[in-house]
């Protein structure tokens, strides 16, 4: 009971954690709050208040901390670190004050006005073929429908910050956010890691300026420590160092246990992702940057389905009615039950093939893409949708990783499966069916909290780097080998079927976005 705990504030986008962790990567104490409270004013808009989000967290911090007092864990706690979700931005004024909610990540809404870019750099673009991206940069950034839509909140705004620049500020009372949590539509210089350069063509597509931005510590560094108002709100002592760690997918990877570019690093979480962690900068898909990793100097070349785990909310919503009431009284969670749906149906879904692009994407799938289900027939049930939902979402994910090794040049030998769908046995070996390699579960689920708690464990000097964090607080869990009959049905529809989806469908969906355009 005197051993050091670390503490991880993990924040996402259903709920903020507080982790209690020690050095060997034992989950010691966890206090958690759900978010039902977003707001929405007009169709596709996603907007959270701010001061909810650190009140939510230093709620749980005070739980964790109540809970486990009798263990000594607030004098234990040597340090903390922040995770959050990517890309929510909040505008402050000089005080720290939010000047509205947080744009989130989830949010729909589109800027027209956009700031001109110089002839030169829209020649260079058009050149590449890269236009449409930087159009997509533009119309998407928070910054420019701020300044089109709220001008006096941008002309009062002192800092733009993430989630997590907005804790860490909450925190230690400095505007300062990791290196490794810049995911969002900022002027971020992704292969430098770090904001860009007075030349980059940024400065022109958005309408902020250096002194907008917060400075930025490498994961590990000390951001500063508790302040006593901090302190008060938590429970934690005045002073204690807060180390700057990652966004929430670069901190589950690095939890994982997913470090080297063969080890192919599965999220089934909101958003579904496949990363690797690389020393070279590449680029899955061109001119789509790879993200900072939590290991400094690192990168997450990423592939993601936008709409990843959400489908399986969606269905629920939707469709599961049945295991919502059964759940309830059994007292477990509606995704508990999903299982056995999955085991009523063999594998391949009898022909029902799902295309998991419910939210479209920048290069592929490209902006007019939607979902589609091909394949009905009389046959299909609920629990065929159900699976066709799983294994579409894998078959995207596979996708993303033969586009990772073919730009790598490294195959992916394999798997870390983490997030929501990791907890699903179904969901794990239909992973591993359709890759065609073994698929691992780390020996937790809580692996953004446990990579915040690594990059702790570094800064603190507790460990002696990252290698020996790694080695010392992450380890294997139950694995899933492929089924290699099941393997070659998948492989034959992947390859037959899933692959040609997009490409024949792509042209309607065009054409539906025409139709729509013109009927409003």
């Amino acid at each position: 009971m005197n051993d050091p705990l670390l503490l991880s504030l993990d924040c996402g986008t259903q709920s903020v954690r507080a982790l209690l962790i020690d050095l060997h990567g034992n989950i010691r104490g966890k206090a958690q709050q759900g978010f039902d409270d977003y707001v929405s004013l007009h169709e596709g808009w996603h907007e959270h208040d701010a001061e909810t989000f650190w009140q939510a967290a230093a709620s749980v911090c005070r739980r964790v901390l109540q809970a486990h007092a009798h263990e000594h864990a607030a004098e234990r706690v040597k340090g903390l670190a922040v995770t959050t979700q990517r890309g929510t931005l909040l505008p402050v004024d000089a005080a720290g004050r939010p000047l509205r909610r947080f744009i989130t990540w989830l949010d729909q809404r589109r800027a027209s006005r956009l700031p001109p870019i110089s002839p030169w750099w829209r020649l260079a673009f058009k050149a590449v073929g890269i236009a449409p991206t930087i159009d997509y940069f533009q119309r998407e950034a928070e910054a420019n429908w701020i300044a089109e839509h709220e001008p006096e909140v941008l002309a009062r705004t002192h800092k733009l910050l993430l989630v997590s620049g907005w804790l860490n500020y909450r925190l230690t009372g400095r505007f300062a956010d990791s290196v490794a949590s810049q995911v969002g539509y900022l002027p971020f210089d992704f292969k430098r890691q770090q904001w860009a350069g007075p030349r980059d063509w940024k400065w022109q597509a958005l309408p902020l300026r250096p002194e907008h931005l917060p400075e930025l510590v490498p994961a590990g560094d000390t951001l500063g420590g508790l302040t006593r108002e901090a302190a008060a709100a938590t429970g934690l002592p005045e002073g204690l160092p807060v180390i700057a760690a990652a966004a929430d997918k670069a901190c589950e990877i690095v939890g994982a246990g997913a470090v080297a570019p063969h080890i192919g690093a599965v999220s089934y979480g909101t958003t579904a992702t496949i990363d690797v962690t690389t020393p070279r900068y590449v680029e899955a898909l061109s001119f789509i940057p790879p993200y900072p990793a939590l290991l400094p100097g690192q990168f997450n070349t990423e592939v993601q389905i936008f709409r990843g785990y959400w489908l399986v909310r969606w269905f629920k919503d939707q469709f599961g009615h049945p295991e919502v009431a059964e759940a309830l009284a059994a007292g477990v969670s509606p995704e508990a039950l999903f299982d056995r749906l999955v085991a009523q149906v063999p594998p391949g879904s009898q022909g029902l093939m799902l295309q998991p692009y419910w939210t479209p994407g920048i290069r592929h799938p490209g902006p007019d893409a939607r979902g589609a289900i091909i394949g009905f027939s009389d046959v299909h049930t609920r629990a065929h949708l159900y699976r066709a939902i799983l294994e579409g979402l894998a078959y995207a994910l596979r996708d993303g990783k033969e586009r990772i090794e073919k730009r790598s040049g490294t195959p992916i030998t394999e798997l870390r499966v983490s997030g929501g769908g990791a907890q699903s046995d179904a969901a794990m070996q239909l992973t591993a069916d359709i890759f065609g390699l073994p698929a691992t579960r780390p020996h937790t689920f809580e692996t953004s909290g446990l990579g915040a708690a690594i990059a702790a464990a570094v800064g603190l000097g507790l460990h002696r780097d990252f290698a020996s964090a790694v080695a010392a607080m992450t380890r294997l869990g139950q694995r899933f080998e492929p089924h290699p009959q099941h393997h070659a049905l998948y492989d034959a529809l992947y390859h037959g079927a899933y692959q040609r989806m997009y490409g024949r469908l792509a042209p309607l969906y065009a054409q539906l976005q025409r139709v729509l355009r013109t009927a409003r």
